[in-house]
């Protein structure tokens, strides 16, 4: 047999097998072809079971009201991570009295991310809220994969960043092959191995159509690792319907704890009289004041000046639905000073759409700077 080369066979094999990485050497000037790959986490990323066990009961508890998905900012020339722009918003946020924070979700561009950049924004969020004076303010990390193994890591990776909840879509990619069964038996194998509590997340035009219906969640509801569900599906009978089941947590009552939230700003003060406990809406990231100043209103019996917001938020939350993140930049840039451009191949806006999504957000932004 001839001698092992670098790069072999037999190489390969022991990298496989033994974890280890070929010893190669490489001329001057350049990189082995695996410099880039994932074969394992650095040092402070190892995560013991002592960890899970004493992190998962030092989360942050969530509370009734408005939590942002954040915003992920670039460079707006190489498209690396803006980390001076995703710290400056966060308190920001912060500032306008929202509950909480979610990372790495639709407005995160989570699917833009890599899994070292996802723990880049998580860590960088939590350090931007501890250093402002928000140390008790939890955050919600996007966990959703294709498989139950990576859907695990990323709860694993969460929890390493300074996540305390995952926010966990349902596979989709091969939904014709699911039993009837799977998806329950996806959200149980999760919990049961996530080192952190998570929520189901019922967003169907972002998993190929599967909508949850409430039977299916008020049963998954049952684990104790499963603390609460954002329905971005906008059905606001299912939302009644799981709270009341649930006995979920609201401004008035703190019930049984579980996290009941609309998934769209547009609708905070239906989920409030459905018994719900807020909403994780993208606008807030424009307008935080706002979404919080409805529930505030709620509490207190104001009804009629919180439908009055309500109207002007569900105004500036179609033009947000509409143009997407795209939109939710350019106004932060136009309004704020801040914002830059999603991640390609999402398209930069002309000048004239510019101009259209800061006409869009006017009320609403008028209405934020009153508050």
């Amino acid at each position: 047999m001839s001698p092992s080369l670098p790069g072999s066979f037999d190489e390969l094999f022991s990298t496989m097998i033994l974890g280890e990485l070929p010893s190669v050497t490489e001329p001057d000037g350049l990189k082995p072809a695996y410099d880039g790959l994932h074969y394992a986490d650095s040092s402070d990323d190892t995560l013991t079971d002592s960890d899970e066990e004493s992190t998962l009961h030092s989360v942050r508890p969530l509370a009734p009201g408005v939590y942002v998905p954040t915003v992920a900012f670039f460079n707006k020339t190489t498209e690396e991570l803006d980390i001076a722009t995703i710290a400056r918003h966060t308190v920001r946020l912060a500032e306008s009295g929202v509950a909480g924070l979610t990372t790495q979700g639709s407005n995160g561009e989570a699917v833009h991310l890599s899994h070292r950049e996802r723990k880049i924004v998580t860590r960088t969020t939590r350090k931007a809220l501890d250093n402002a004076g928000y140390p008790n303010m939890p955050i919600i990390v996007g966990c959703g994969a294709q498989s139950t193994r990576e859907t695990i890591e990323l709860c694993r990776e969460a929890l390493l960043s300074g996540g305390d909840y995952a926010l966990v879509l349902p596979p989709s990619y091969y939904r014709p092959l699911f039993k009837s069964e799977s998806i329950v038996e996806f959200f149980n194998d999760v919990a049961d191995e996530s080192p952190i509590p998570i929520l189901i997340y019922n967003y169907p035009s972002a998993v190929c159509g599967i909508d949850l219906d409430s039977d299916t969640i008020i049963k998954l509801s049952k684990h104790p690792k499963i603390v609460g569900c954002k329905l971005t599906c906008g059905n606001t009978g299912k939302l009644n319907r799981i709270a009341a089941a649930t006995m979920a947590c609201n401004p008035t009552d703190v019930g049984s704890g579980f996290m009941c939230l609309g998934g769209s700003c547009d609708f905070t003060l239906q989920t409030l009289l459905g018994g719900g406990s807020g909403t994780i809406g993208g606008l807030a990231n424009i307008a935080p004041k706002a979404c919080v100043k409805i529930i505030n209103l709620y509490t207190a019996g104001h009804y009629k000046e919180a439908r009055r917001l309500q109207a002007v938020v569900a105004r500036g939350d179609w033009a947000a639905i509409q143009t997407g993140i795209i939109g939710t930049k350019s106004a932060l840039e136009s309004y704020f000073g801040y914002g830059g451009y999603a991640r390609k191949p999402l398209p930069r806006p002309t000048p004239d759409e510019v101009a259209k999504y800061a006409q869009d957000f006017k009320e609403l932004v008028a209405l934020e700077k009153t508050l």
